[in-house]
């Protein structure tokens, strides 16, 4: 079966190009102050410096979702940060826009003021009203694996029970199962077994086990802590090369698409790992790179 979605017009999946999803934080507390932007002209000239590096989607976040960080801000800051940010991309480019936000009511704000999508790392379980209002509003749905509370020894399995979950409660909100996408939380899941750096890398190595869900693959590597771990590194600032390998080895494990903070770098990784891959699985297949 071909895995297919189709996020506010962007259609992901098998027969699709990778595609690329930029970040623009408007959080001042997130982990990686590289990527924020606060003010009306930062905010814009990113935008449209993302639009003509070749991003498909952008996506706002304004409160930071760091697990080890202390980062929560009320929800009318959240919203007033978060509906300024999409207001602004909206009218310096055309590119879909996700809200990268947990809390329904931010969710709602973000879509009255632009966003096409809604990227819930908590997987419509934090907020019980999430997922009404994803389907209020017909909106399209990136979902996280999230509260793994399972007994499975492999990460693979745990987190493949925690997106079925996720699924579940989408569906019984009448959510277009059509425009979900699945992402496997790289970053946010601490499982005292194992050390989070080693559960990062092993689902990296593993995602091709997640296509049972049938659902594109949303992944988020961007400069974050395993990378940092791995390689020594404390600062985000100094984690571009390690997030590009990273990155490449989740494209040759078929992501579907990839969220990052460095648009041009990762496209061009993202285009080499992705035709490497088209040629291991037939020779002939390498000259029949879709660009749709």
């Amino acid at each position: 079966m071909v895995i297919s979605s189709n996020l506010a017009g962007i259609k992901i999946g098998d027969d699709y190009p990778v595609r690329i999803m930029g970040v623009i934080n408007v959080s001042p507390e997130s982990f990686y102050k590289g990527s924020v932007r606060t003010s009306p002209k930062e905010i814009a000239d990113l935008a449209k410096k993302m639009e003509e590096e070749g991003a498909d989607i952008i996506d706002i976040g304004a409160m930071s979702t760091a697990p080890y960080l202390k980062t929560e801000i009320s929800i009318e800051e959240e919203i007033e940060r978060l509906s300024k940010a999409i207001k602004i991309v909206k009218e310096t480019v055309s590119l879909p826009i996700s809200a990268d936000t947990t809390r329904s009511k931010s969710a709602e704000a973000a879509i009255k003021a632009g966003a096409n999508i809604i990227n819930d790392v908590h997987g419509l379980k934090g907020d019980k009203n999430m997922a009404k209002i994803v389907s209020d509003y017909d909106a399209s749905l990136i979902i996280a694996a999230h509260a793994i509370k399972h007994s499975h020894e492999d990460p693979m399995e745990k987190i493949i029970i925690s997106l079925k979950e996720s699924l579940s409660i989408a569906k019984s909100f009448g959510i277009d199962e059509r425009k979900i996408v699945i992402d496997p939380a790289i970053g946010f899941i601490r499982d005292a077994k194992i050390p989070w750096y080693v559960w990062d890398c092993y689902v990296i190595k593993n995602l091709q086990r997640l296509h049972e869900l049938n659902k594109p693959i949303c992944i988020a590597l961007s400069r974050k802590s395993f990378i940092g771990k791995i390689l020594n590194l404390k600062e985000p600032e100094d984690r571009l090369f390690g997030s590009l390998s990273a990155t490449a080895i989740a494209v040759y494990n078929n992501a579907h698409l990839i969220r990052t903070h460095d648009v041009i770098s990762t496209l061009q990784v993202v285009r080499i790992a992705e035709f490497i891959r088209k040629c291991s699985y037939n020779l002939y297949s390498c000259n029949n790179s879709k660009n749709q």
